[in-house]
């Protein structure tokens, strides 16, 4: 987790940050170049995330385990929560697993990682801090030798509080293809992280989903994160705006 006292309204989760495997699990029969790909998680997602939080001063919950371990973003009881295949790839090291290994995987990432989400917004509402939940994803060019034209796709259910007033302002952009409700939309499951910890609360909440191959390097990821901070910007409440200033200036003051 990163600045858990944020002071923007907005808490931005990574769910796919890392592809790091801890050493119990060796590579889980994969070659090692397989662990690279977006299959293991969502490459770009983190920096972009994180220069956005920093920004922004906002809290950033990350996981730290590959998805190919178990899928922080899915419910105890989907399929492929602990995927036995990502995209066309099988993954040996995920068949026949018992409920005790399951239940460790659980344990080593998707519960600290709710947990994390979980406190951080209770905290946060007994202070009476205003909070609206995004999670930053990117999604490959081609995924099953299907093309993804979208630069960007805005990901959001029947409640578009926080999704319609980004996605106009992703619009006006020259030259950006916004996907609504691509690549993925709710109906495909993805959206479990904002299901469970936003709609309950009755929070705004939204999906950021960048194609990583505009995210691959530093320039990119610099240029869709601070396009991003100044729509986000724009969207909080005056009042988290000037705060936020006046921390900034006396930071800088207390500098010089």
């Amino acid at each position: 987790m990163t600045n858990p006292g944020g002071s923007s309204p907005f808490v931005f989760t990574c769910d796919h940050a890392s592809n790091f495997l801890p050493a119990e699990f060796g590579t889980l029969g994969l070659p090692v170049g397989d662990l690279s790909r977006h299959i293991a998680w969502d490459p770009g997602a983190l920096p972009v995330a994180s220069r956005m939080a920093e920004a922004l001063d906002a809290t950033l919950v990350e996981t730290r385990v590959s998805r190919l371990v178990i899928d922080c973003n899915r419910p105890l009881d989907a399929p492929d929560l602990v995927p036995p295949v990502s995209e066309t790839t099988a993954i040996p090291g995920n068949t026949g697993l018992s409920d005790k290994q399951r239940g460790a995987r659980i344990d080593l990432a998707w519960r600290p990682f709710h947990h994390t989400i979980a406190q951080i917004i209770e905290q946060r509402l007994a202070y009476g801090q205003e909070t609206r939940l995004v999670s930053v994803h990117s999604f490959t060019p081609v995924y099953k030798g299907k093309s993804r034209p979208w630069h960007i796709g805005i990901i959001h259910d029947d409640d578009r509080r926080l999704a319609a007033p980004l996605i106009s302002a992703l619009q006006r952009l020259a030259g950006v293809s916004v996907g609504v409700n691509e690549p993925y939309s709710p109906a495909d499951r993805v959206y479990f992280t904002l299901e469970k910890h936003a709609r309950p609360r009755g929070l705004a909440c939204a999906m950021i989903e960048i194609r990583n191959d505009e995210i691959s390097g530093e320039t990119g990821q610099r240029k869709w994160a601070d396009l991003l901070t100044g729509i986000f910007s724009n969207l909080e409440p005056e009042e988290a705006r000037g705060s936020r200033q006046r921390v900034m200036g006396k930071s800088v003051e207390s500098a010089s």
